[in-house]
Order: C-alpha cells, then structure tokens, then sequence
C-alpha cells in the first residue's frame, strides 16, 4: 500500500486533537487496462493508476467527509482541516457514527480475489484475446459482417480501511473481462447482440472463441424478428436477464429503501412474498465471487445470510446507519467508495438454483415468450410496477420458434415474484447479482 494503516491512525489522532469524537478512513489504490478492437484493429487502449483517500470525521453528531487523490503530507493536512470545519457546521444527525469496537472482524476469510498470472500478460497478448473474440465471432456465418467491437480489460486493485476506536483491515482484488458485440444483416436490416465472460482471474474467463460463437449465436437467432399481437401469456427470463429481477429484490431490501419508505417491502418481514421456489442468499464469503471481500465497507465481518427463504422475507440488508434507523442491527452489508460515506447494498446476491433445464422450462410452455434482453428501465420500486421494453424467442408447443422485437412486458413485481413457476438449474455463480432462468406464470406482452 502507498498508504499505511499507521499512517491513517496517524491522522486519525490528529483529527481527535482538533476535536473530532470519531473517524475512519479508507484508501482505494488501483490499476485498470482495457483494450477495444474493432474489425481486427485496435480502436481504443488505456492503462491507468489512480488512488483516492476519503476522511469521514465526526464532531458529535455532526460529520462531514472529503476525500483527494493527493496523499502528500501537505495535501492531507489541508484535508484535515477542510474535514474538521466542515463537521463542526454540518446538520446534527443521531444515527450518524461508527459501529462499536466489539462489532469488529476480528479474523478475515480467505477468497482468492487476487490474480496471480495477470502480469504475466503482455499488452500484445491481451489484445490478442479481444481480436481472437471478434474473429471467432465474424468466422460463424457470412451474415456476420460488422461488428461493435470486442473488448478485454482486467482492474487490480488494494482498499485500507481503518477507524478511530480500533479497525484496521486491508485486502486486494483483481478481475477481469472479455465481451464481443458482433453485427449481423440480413435483407437490410441488422441485428447485434454480446457475449461475455468476467471472473476475478484471468485464466479462469471462458475462452476467446467460445465467447465468439455465442455472441455470434445469439445475434443470428434474433434475425427476422417480428412483433407479437398483445396478449397475456407465461414469460421466460433467460438467465442473463432474470438476474435483473433478482437485483430488484436486492434494492428493495436495502434499509435506505425501507426507511424512507421507498420499497414495496416496507413492513414485510416475516410475510410470503414470492412462492416457494425462491430463495436468495447474499454471501461476501464466497471464494473468487465478484462481489466477495473480507469484511464490509464499515469493517464488520463478512458471512452469508438468507434474505428470502422459500418466498418468505427473512433479512434487511443493512449497514450501520440503516439499522440504527430501523432499531436493528447492521448485517455487514455496508458499501462504499472513497469519496462517499458507507450505504447499505448486496455483495453476492444469488437466487439458489432449481431442477430443471432451460430447455425443459421451455418445453413447460404452449405459447409464451422467451426474453433474452430488457430495454430501458420502468420499475417503480414503491409500487412494484414493471413494464420495460424485451427483445427475445416466441414459443409455441414447447419450443422456440421465431425472434420477437419490439414489445413490452408488464406487470406487477409482487405478482411476478409469486407467479415464478419454475427456477432453472444454470445460475451463474461468477456474477455477484445471478439467478437461473426463471418463468413466471403469466404477464402481459404488449406489442401491436
């Protein structure tokens, strides 16, 4: 680290000398490549470093926070001073202040978040995975004649984390990621579509070419799509997009949502909210995950909770200040980044994974749709109301026919969660928010 845990509790101390009650401090130092490719040549490449301090000191009930990617002795005694006047006029806020020292992790879980072989790769090589993805992907038909491009970047990065009554936590991450968008035509008119693959070691993403012809799959299949009449019928989220459904649990569960009364699960602890198909777990601990870490933005321990167990609400997600507001304890789900004050969100946030194969969930359905991407984002999160635009497959007598484009789907997300049928077995346990493919009774497809 650049920066050290002694110096932050050297700065902490002076910050108690100017009278503040408390503070912490966190430290984000990080490398990021990335590479573009277009039509085998290169269009875009970047490899940065940056790092950023952020001070949050309290004066009572009073608190303030600045941050700067400055970390000379003078820059941080400017922001010091800076911090401690801003905290001493800063609204009075109760809820406000650092969890307790006994609350601390006090021992820190392995989670192989780091990539050894990352350096090993040359500049030249990682553009070669990006050209290698973009031609595998141009080589499957003739129809595929352009492309958005093919893209490879991989961060690396360390965060310090330390308070003024007794955390000291530090940990390292990598990740990286490789995707290509190709372009097909076909009687003048085109059709894109992606694929990707991220994972917190390079050596672990699926392979150039395997990327290649899915994204090369999926974008001829949408060719010759068509709109639908408008009629209720059961929808099918493929994996890729249902874990949008699953990341809107995420946010409603979140305390900031519950306090403001901003969720539709405001009061519904303890109460069925989706059948009994559904249960999600948020698990920090989960070696390699991409949303994994040791401790949380607030340096409480990491472990795995049920948040919906068999449909039925069983957890907030929660940091310190969220709980405080709610009268409840914080589930080690604090958040944060260098230039902002800790929040509450999810880490790995999974829908545990069902019997059945997406084709056999499709071989349930008479006539229905296969959605394969959602358009635009019309989720009202105090209502529950859903409706966005989808792109996908129509299914008639349990199979998939011809593309569809151009439609909506709507409902109720209340409904939706209570309308899943069946939950597939393909969850993707490398995306930090995931579900399996997912169909839902019934909603309607709006098209002409």
């Amino acid at each position: 680290m650049i920066f050290s845990s002694e110096e932050a509790r050297s700065l902490l101390k002076k910050a108690e000398k100017q009278g503040a009650t408390g503070g912490d401090i966190v430290v984000v130092i990080g490398d990021a490549f990335s590479t573009q490719v277009r039509l085998n040549s290169v269009e875009k490449i970047s490899n940065a470093r940056g790092k950023r301090l952020g001070l949050r000191l309290m004066f009572g009930n009073r608190s303030a926070m600045t941050s700067t990617s400055d970390l000379s002795s003078s820059s941080l005694e400017k922001l010091l001073s800076d911090t401690c006047a801003l905290a001493r006029v800063a609204a009075e806020d109760p809820f406000r202040g650092l969890p307790q020292p006994e609350e601390y992790a006090v021992t820190f879980p392995e989670l192989n978040m780091e990539d050894p072989d990352i350096e090993a790769l040359s500049i030249d090589e990682k553009i070669d995975l990006a050209m290698r993805a973009e031609k595998a992907a141009l080589d499957q038909d003739e129809r595929l004649n352009n492309s958005d491009g093919s893209d490879f970047s991989h961060h690396q990065g360390s965060i310090l984390y330390a308070t003024s009554n007794g955390f000291n936590g530090t940990y390292r991450s990598c990740s990286a990621s490789l995707s290509v968008v190709p372009i097909a035509t076909e009687d003048g008119k085109m059709q894109r579509d992606y694929w990707y693959s991220s994972k917190r070691r390079s050596r672990l993403l699926e392979s150039p070419e395997s990327i290649g012809r899915k994204a090369a799959h999926r974008t001829l299949r949408r060719l010759g799509a068509r709109k639908v009449s408008t009629q209720k019928v059961p929808v099918i989220f493929d994996s890729e997009v249902a874990g949008s459904l699953i990341g809107h649990l995420a946010s409603a569960a979140s305390g900031y949502a519950i306090y403001k009364k901003a969720s539709f699960l405001c009061d519904q602890i303890g109460q069925r909210i989706a059948s009994d198909a559904v249960t999600v777990y948020d698990d920090p601990t989960l070696p390699n995950g991409l949303g994994s870490r040791p401790f949380d933005g607030e340096g409480l321990p990491s472990y795995k909770k049920i948040i919906f167990e068999k449909g039925v609400f069983k957890s907030y997600l929660l940091d310190t200040y969220s709980g405080k507001k709610l009268g409840l304890p914080s589930t080690g789900n604090a958040v944060r980044s260098a230039g902002s004050p800790p929040s509450a969100g999810s880490t790995n946030f999974h829908l545990v994974p069902g019997k059945y194969t997406q084709d056999e969930i499709i071989r349930s359905v008479g006539s229905g749709f296969f959605v394969t991407e959602l358009i635009g984002f019309g989720v009202n999160m105090v209502t529950g109301d859903y409706s966005r635009g989808a792109t996908g497959i129509w299914i008639e007598k349990g199979e998939l026919t011809y593309p569809v484009e151009e439609v909506t789907i709507a409902g109720n997300l209340k409904d939706m969660y209570r309308e899943i049928e069946m939950v597939g077995n393909d969850l993707d346990m490398d995306r930090s928010t995931a579900s399996p493919t997912l169909k839902i009774a019934q909603m309607m497809v709006a098209g002409h």
